[in-house]
């Protein structure tokens, strides 16, 4: 009898704490002592030089989604800083953003992550030297006119020349800006106001698009 006395509480103990520890992990997912494993997971899975992309929410990038056929609208590259994880990216101004906090910038919080599929190419050696040629940009004028020169810098090109310049590795063709789908009446406003009636139709370009379709690379996380 004194044994039964005992067992009923030790197990209405049991399953209290059980039913707790439940509701404190669904409920309090973030909470410092039981952790997010899925974010650390992911967050170990960055590379120095990965490329990173998403959607934006702003009628430009709206205009580029629809010019390019594409769902990314903005992208950039990936950096280890002293043990966190940065994106260096073209906005106003050029800047390394916190990852947590760029992901949050995109739409619904989706991103992709693209890696070389040469990941030998990307030595210590050569990361170095794309994060110091990645300072001449740092803290530059973000460029809505899409022009060709380092005087102001947009996010794709950013990225290409950085691989281009230091790592020398070409991730895509360049193209023309006429090569692209202009024709959408939220295009041509987009064209309208930044250029009037004067558009630089043979101007050099390259979209996110090109970069995350480059036949280099391949995806590592796709949370879309």
């Amino acid at each position: 009898m004194k044994k039964k006395k005992f067992l009923f509480p030790l197990v209405t103990f049991i399953l209290s704490f059980a039913c707790a520890l439940f509701v404190a992990i669904k409920v309090f997912p973030n909470n410092p002592f039981t952790g997010n494993k899925s974010e650390k997971t992911v967050a170990g899975k960055f590379k120095d030089g990965d490329l990173i992309f998403q959607t934006s929410e702003s009628k430009q990038c709206e205009a580029v989604r629809i010019a390019t056929n594409s769902k990314f609208s903005h992208c950039g590259i990936i950096y280890d800083i002293n043990g966190k994880w940065f994106v260096f990216e073209a906005v106003q101004p050029v800047k390394l953003t916190p990852i947590e906090d760029w992901i949050k910038h995109g739409r619904d919080n989706k991103y992709v992550v693209k890696r070389l599929k040469d990941e030998s190419a990307l030595n210590s050696q050569i990361i170095e030297k794309m994060k110091q040629y990645s300072q001449q940009f740092d803290g530059k004028e973000y460029d809505a006119y899409f022009e060709w020169t380092d005087n102001r810098i947009y996010c794709s090109e950013l990225i290409w020349k950085i691989y281009k310049n230091a790592a020398g590795i070409e991730l895509s063709k360049l193209r023309e800006l006429k090569d692209f789908n202009l024709n959408d009446s939220r295009v041509q406003k987009i064209l309208k106001e930044r250029y009037g009636n004067d558009i630089p139709l043979e101007e050099k370009v390259v979209a996110p698009s090109d970069l995350a379709d480059s036949n280099l690379l391949k995806t590592v996380i796709d949370t879309y």
